[in-house]
């Protein structure tokens, strides 16, 4: 009984080394969609959710819409109400794969992959893939990645009269700090 015992607690504990998860809730996401010569139209989220499985390389994230924060308080309404419905569409995921991902790699030195897989935005799911730059930091690890968003891929309506001082292709970059789980 006493050998079953330990190999189930050197099985359980060789699990967790293994497979290793990173986790953030305070992530940042930040999104800019300012034209020139109108009001800086940027968002920032920094309690977005994320987890890395340095097993597998799967890489999730969550952001609530409403935590998204402005410099005025009404392009904060606006954003909630009239675009992104927040009420109906609450929030924002993705769920994909950093490829080919290799723990023994970041722990070296700052490392880019590719990483893709589905982010869904006001309901709609597309595929998106871009680079994303891990680094190795005090035991965390650094995630950070920038891609664009096409409102309208998303069934987000931009209303005519503010159509030109909105950027047609957002911006948007995330930093995570992960940290094991």
């Amino acid at each position: 009984m006493k050998k079953i015992t330990i190999l189930f607690a050197l099985l359980l504990m060789g699990n967790t080394v293994f497979s290793q998860k990173m986790i953030t809730r305070n992530g940042k996401i930040t999104f800019e969609a300012s034209m020139p010569s109108f009001e800086e139209i940027k968002g920032i989220n920094s309690t977005a959710s994320c987890i890395l499985d340095q097993a597998t390389g799967d890489f999730v994230a969550l952001a609530l819409i409403k935590s998204f924060k402005f410099k005025s308080p009404l392009m904060e309404e606006h954003f909630n109400e009239n675009y992104m419905e927040s009420s109906l569409f609450p929030k924002a995921t993705f769920k994909g794969k950093i490829l080919n991902f290799d723990a023994k790699k970041v722990a070296a030195a700052k490392t880019t992959f590719d990483l893709e897989g589905d982010l869904t935005i006001h309901g709609v799911t597309k595929k998106i893939k871009t680079k994303i730059n891990v680094t190795p930091s005090s035991g965390k690890i650094m995630a950070t990645a920038s891609f664009d968003i096409t409102p309208q891929d998303y069934g987000i309506t931009i209303p005519n009269l503010v159509k030109d001082k909105i950027a047609k292709n957002i911006d948007t970059t995330i930093n995570f700090t992960l940290e094991p789980q």
